[in-house]
């Protein structure tokens, strides 16, 4: 899991907070997985960075980007995996500060 997650780039696929799709509000990210655990998300030249730890036993991702605005804080979650391929990660979280499910699809650029 960590080789294919610090291989490449990765970009939103799919974002969606309950019901609502904010996909669009990603557009232009690049997100780079480094084995140290810091994630570094590029857009337009601009970068912010955070931290990142894999769970293999409970499936799960955690992320957390200190100081960042929206899009990228709505990335501050532990994730749940539900699938994974070589070039995808599909995975969802609770929100309990907006009391909402979301459901987020990774892909490698």
């Amino acid at each position: 899991m960590l080789s294919i997650m610090t291989n490449g780039y990765w970009y939103v696929s799919g974002y969606k907070q309950n019901d609502s799709d904010i996909t669009a509000s990603f557009s232009g990210y690049l997100f780079k997985f480094d084995a140290n655990n810091t994630v570094t998300g590029t857009k337009a030249g601009a970068s912010v960075t955070g931290q990142w730890a894999v769970n293999i036993a409970n499936r799960t991702i955690a992320s957390n980007f200190p100081g960042a605005t929206e899009p990228v804080s709505l990335l501050n979650a532990t994730w749940t995996i539900k699938d994974s391929y070589t070039d995808s990660v599909s995975a969802w979280s609770i929100d309990t500060v907006k009391h909402a499910t979301n459901i987020l699809q990774l892909k490698k650029q």
